[in-house]
């Protein structure tokens, strides 16, 4: 919920209050972990930035493992992971958009 909060997703002490209206489901405002995120796929450390990034190559292409969880007109993707060093952590921000 910090992380929604620090990233701007919504308003500080707010997140508890959009995750429950779900406004970070397939259907919300803002989709996030459609694929389940870490507690779906474990922790494959020095890959799970690269897993998330696989996940938004294939939103993208609309071409996701299971087409339930496929974001419609999916256009721009955020990835975040951390590890090594507390203080070490990396975030990709991609867009399908040209111009």
């Amino acid at each position: 919920m910090l992380i929604y909060e620090d990233f701007g997703f919504n308003q500080r002490g707010k997140a508890r209050e959009d995750i429950d209206n779900g406004a970070f489901e397939l259907t919300g405002d803002l989709p996030v972990n459609i694929d389940g995120g870490l507690k779906c796929f474990g922790h494959p450390v020095g890959a799970s930035g690269l897993r998330m990034t696989y996940e938004i190559y294939k939103q993208f292409q609309h071409k996701v493992d299971d087409p339930r969880r496929q974001i419609k007109n999916a256009s721009r993707g955020l990835s975040h992971t951390f590890g090594g060093g507390p203080q070490l952590s990396a975030v990709l921000i991609a867009g399908n958009e040209l111009g």
